[in-house]
């Protein structure tokens, strides 16, 4: 007899386990359910572009440059926050196209690095970044009052 008081419990416990089955296929069902609503809204998102542009400031404002913060010398042909710092303060004072940033000390830099000690006396227009030129770029005002074209390569 208690076997089969035993056996007449066993289908409540079937039942209850059939219960929890059904509430874990629900929670399951709900968390895919999320899952492929939160995919779908990841995949509407627009891509980024490709090209990435350097932004162009607003006439009459002038951005932060904030890639270095030194006078170390910078030269043609190197990378990295020096050249950017140098690139973004020529572009402030109008004697580089935003468009021409890109951390890349090259033909472009260098000439624009000419012009500014060019117009900038006592220094020497040889391209070279110098204490000198880092110190002028530091402390010298928007000088052209038109982006330069950018020179042919």
């Amino acid at each position: 007899m208690s076997r089969r008081t035993h056996w007449t419990h066993r289908p409540d416990r079937t039942r209850g386990t059939d219960r929890t089955r059904r509430a874990a296929g629900a929670v399951t069902l709900a968390v895919a359910a999320l899952t492929a609503s939160l995919a779908a809204s990841l995949t509407i998102a627009p891509a980024a572009s490709a090209h990435p542009q350097n932004p162009v400031p607003p006439p009459g404002s002038s951005p932060v440059c904030a890639f270095y913060d030194g006078d170390a010398p910078t030269v043609y042909g190197e990378r990295g926050d020096r050249v950017s710092q140098v690139q973004c303060m020529l572009a402030n004072r109008h004697y580089l196209p935003w468009s021409a940033l890109d951390g890349r000390f090259g033909p472009q830099t260098f000439l624009a690095v000419q012009r500014f000690q060019a117009d900038h006396p006592p220094l020497a227009p040889n391209g070279l970044v110098t204490e000198a030129t880092w110190s002028a770029l530091w402390h010298a005002g928007p000088s052209r009052t038109n982006p330069l074209p950018h020179p042919p390569m």
